[in-house]
Formats: C-alpha cells, structure tokens, sequence
C-alpha cells in the first residue's frame, strides 16, 4: 500500500444524518468528510453507512451543506 495523495482542506466531523430506511425515518451518528465542493459550496460526505459499515469516500454521495443544520452539539 502506498500514499498517493494527502487531501488538504477536509475535515473529520460527526454528523447526525438522518435518512429514510423501509418507510420509517431514523437517524443516527454518522462518521463524516466535510469539504468544499467545485463551487466552494460545503458538502457532507458520509464515511459509513447508517449501520455503521465504512464506505470510500465518494463524492457522488455528498450532500450539499444548507439541507439541514449544521453546529455542533
């Protein structure tokens, strides 16, 4: 394994997601990439599924900044 690239400007936060799973809405901690998008807009990138499993960091599963609230807790 080799390091390819060391990602500036990304920062590690815990979002509480919530999401809609067989109908019913829940939410839970989620583990998460905040970062700027091409537009400089902040987005949420989930690094775990909402069951807890990791995922890759996939900027296609981002979600723009501005769909919820953000602060801390």
């Amino acid at each position: 394994m080799k390091v390819k690239q060391i990602l500036s400007g990304v920062e590690l936060v815990i979002a509480d997601l919530e999401v809609e799973l067989n109908g019913e809405l829940r939410s839970s901690h989620t583990l998460c990439a905040l970062l700027k998008d091409d537009h400089q807009r902040e987005v949420l990138i989930p690094l775990n599924t909402p069951d807890g499993r990791p995922i890759f960091m996939n900027p296609e599963n981002a979600i723009a900044e501005g769909k919820g609230t953000h602060g801390t807790a």
